[in-house]
């Protein structure tokens, strides 16, 4: 399948696929890589999971493209790991940044923190500041790369290492570490001294945007620092799941009508 166009890739069949279930990160990277690039880049968080996929692919293609979603309202943290991975591993870093009209549209009706209000008004802020980014990213790509595990519970659990993205036109969406467990990522990172995110070291388990997330309590699960005043088991942002709802639609129709040239 090398060389495959963005519109031939929606044409693949998931049976098409080769099976990785019993295959190493490395070997699912090298697959990936040599299949797809450089119409391939790895989507980082810059989270534990990010950094071990860019050690890993490093090795096997020093000119693997990387692209980061800047919401607007990361932790400085974030934007200090970013620098120091693109110096250590001499990388070219894509950062992509939301739509400024769209931001400043959805601050004008509803404030800066209005993720606090309502969980439909958490996912628009989501959507403007990472979905829509993400769209943007992707469009010209044939997969994507991400740090997905099982055993972060939810919609997770099931994820595969390798299978079609249907929400972004059936390209290839490639999940190298989905059987890893949290150990065995913070034994790569140690075993390796690869630079992480400071914020783990400060009780923080999953690192979103700045005033979305905080460290947990001992005995919680390892995304309840992420919106956590939420009374709810859906712990997504809509980059992986999409929570659909009318309320959510109506916003995003308002949006779009208040953007229009």
């Amino acid at each position: 399948m090398p060389g495959l166009g963005a519109s031939e890739a929606v044409t693949i069949a998931a049976e098409e696929l080769p099976s990785f279930e019993e295959q190493s990160a490395s070997d699912v990277l090298a697959w990936a890589l040599n299949e797809f690039h450089p119409r391939i880049a790895i989507s980082a968080s810059f989270q534990a999971e990010s950094v071990v996929i860019i050690d890993l692919a490093a090795q096997i293609r020093p000119d693997v493209r990387i692209f980061t979603l800047d919401t607007g309202r990361l932790p400085q943290e974030t934007h200090e790991l970013i620098d120091q991975v693109r110096h250590r591993y001499d990388l070219k870093i894509d950062v992509i940044v939301p739509d400024n009209a769209r931001v400043q549209a959805m601050v004008r009706q509803h404030g800066m923190n209005l993720f606090t209000r309502h969980q439909t008004q958490r996912m628009l802020c989501c959507h403007i500041r990472k979905v829509e980014p993400l769209r943007r990213a992707l469009a010209d790509l044939d997969g994507w790369i991400t740090g997905l595990r099982r055993d972060h519970g939810g919609a997770r659990t099931d994820v595969a290492k390798v299978a079609l993205d249907p929400d972004h036109g059936g390209i290839v969406k490639v999940n190298p570490l989905a059987d890893w467990t949290s150990d065995q990522v913070w034994d790569y990172i140690r075993t390796n001294k690869i630079p992480y995110n400071a914020l783990y070291d400060q009780g923080y388990t999953s690192i979103g945007c700045e005033p979305c997330t905080r460290a947990i309590k001992p005995g919680e699960d390892e995304r309840a620092g992420r919106w956590w005043w939420e009374d709810s088991g859906f712990k997504e942002c809509g980059l992986h799941e999409q929570m659909p709802h009318e309320r959510f639609d109506q916003e995003l129709e308002w949006i779009d009508e208040a953007t229009k040239p």
